[in-house]
C-alpha cells in the first residue's frame, strides 16, 4: 500500500472543475468556474489499525467551491450511519480538497460493516462509505505523500510517533463579537522527522540541497487542493481551524511554530454562536487535533 494516492487524490484530481478566474475567463475544456453555490462531497480516505486492535476510519472532504465556506449543521444534511449521527465531523467546510481531516474509531470486531458519512448541500446528496477492506489501509507514508509531507520513503523513514496536543487551560471558553480572544495549546513531538536545514540563497533551487517546494495551492490545470493544514518544514507547528460554528472568524496568526511546548494565537468572531476551534499539531508527516469550544455573545 506504500506510495499510493488515496481515492480523493487520484479521482478528484482527474475530475475537478474550474477555479474562479477573472471576468470572461474559463479553464481549458470550457469548464465553468464556481466560487460559491456548490455542494460538499464527503471522502473516505482509508483506515488505520490501533495497537488495541480497533481501527480508525479516516475521512476528509471536497468542497466544490473555490471561495465559499459552507456551514452544514449536524442533522439530516450532515450525519453518519449507523448512529450516532454525530461522529465528530466538521460542520464548517474550507474550500476545495481537505484530506485526512478526522478519524472515527470503530471496534476490532467491526468486520464487514460499513460506516457512511452523508452530506447534503445545494440540493445534492453525496455519501462516503467507510469499510475495512484491505486495499483501503493507509500508513504514515501514504498520508505524507498525499499531502506533500516530509516522510515519503517507507524504507528509510525513522519510526515516528504522532505529535501530542491539548488545550493550555480550559477547553470551554467565552468571548464577545469583535473582541480578540487569546488561545493556547500545549504540544510536543519526538523530533521525527527532522526539519530540512535552511539553505543559503543562491546555493540551489528546489530539490536536492535547495529550498523545499512551495506550500501553496497544489495545481494541475486548476487548483485541486488548497490545504488548510500544510505539512510543516519548521519543526512542530500548530494550525488553527474553524471546525464548527455559524459565522466567520479570523486567527492572528492562523499557524504558529511550537516553542517551549506551547503555541498561541488570537481569534476574533464576527457573529455570536457556539464555535469549535480545532487546533492541529503537525510534525511534517502526520498531524493530531485538539478542540476548544467557545460560546460567543453579542458585542
Amino acid at each position: 500500500m506504500q506510495g499510493r494516492l488515496t481515492w480523493g487524490a487520484a479521482v478528484i484530481a482527474a475530475t475537478i472543475a474550474a477555479a474562479p478566474l477573472g471576468a470572461g475567463q474559463q479553464l481549458e475544456g470550457g469548464q465553468i468556474p464556481y466560487g460559491s453555490g456548490q455542494n460538499v462531497a464527503p471522502v473516505y480516505e482509508g483506515w488505520e489499525k490501533n495497537p488495541d486492535g480497533s481501527f480508525n476510519m479516516v475521512f476528509g472532504y471536497m468542497n466544490r467551491n473555490y471561495e465559499e465556506r459552507p456551514e452544514i449543521p449536524i442533522g439530516p444534511n450532515n450525519s453518519f450511519s449507523p448512529e450516532p449521527a454525530d461522529r465528530g465531523q466538521p460542520t464548517h467546510f474550507y474550500p476545495r480538497r481537505q484530506q485526512f481531516m478526522f478519524k472515527v474509531r470503530v471496534p476490532a470486531n467491526f468486520g464487514k460493516q460499513q460506516l457512511i458519512w452523508t452530506l447534503t448541500r445545494a440540493g445534492k446528496t453525496e455519501k462516503a462509505v467507510g469499510k475495512l477492506d484491505l486495499e483501503w489501509e493507509i500508513s504514515q507514508v501514504v498520508i505524507s505523500q498525499n499531502r506533500r509531507g516530509l516522510g515519503n520513503d517507507a524504507v528509510t523513514a525513522k519510526p515516528n510517533n504522532p505529535p501530542t496536543i491539548s488545550p493550555a487551560g480550559s477547553a470551554k471558553l467565552t468571548a464577545k463579537v469583535g473582541e480578540p480572544l487569546a488561545l493556547a495549546v500545549n504540544a510536543s513531538d519526538d523530533g521525527v522527522p527532522e526539519p530540512p536545514k535552511p539553505v543559503a540563497r543562491g546555493t540551489g533551487g528546489a530539490g536536492r540541497g535547495g529550498a523545499p517546494p512551495p506550500l501553496v495551492t497544489i495545481r494541475q490545470s486548476s487548483p485541486i487542493q488548497q490545504q488548510i493544514i500544510q505539512p510543516s518544514r519548521e519543526g512542530l507547528a500548530v494550525t488553527w481551524t474553524q471546525w464548527r460554528g455559524p459565522g466567520r472568524l479570523s486567527f492572528t496568526p492562523p499557524r504558529t511554530v511550537v516553542k517551549d511546548g506551547k503555541a498561541s494565537t488570537t481569534v476574533t468572531f464576527a457573529e455570536p454562536g457556539t464555535y469549535v476551534i480545532r487546533a492541529f499539531a503537525d510534525d511534517g508527516v502526520v498531524f493530531e487535533p485538539t478542540d476548544i469550544t467557545i460560546t460567543v455573545s453579542g458585542s
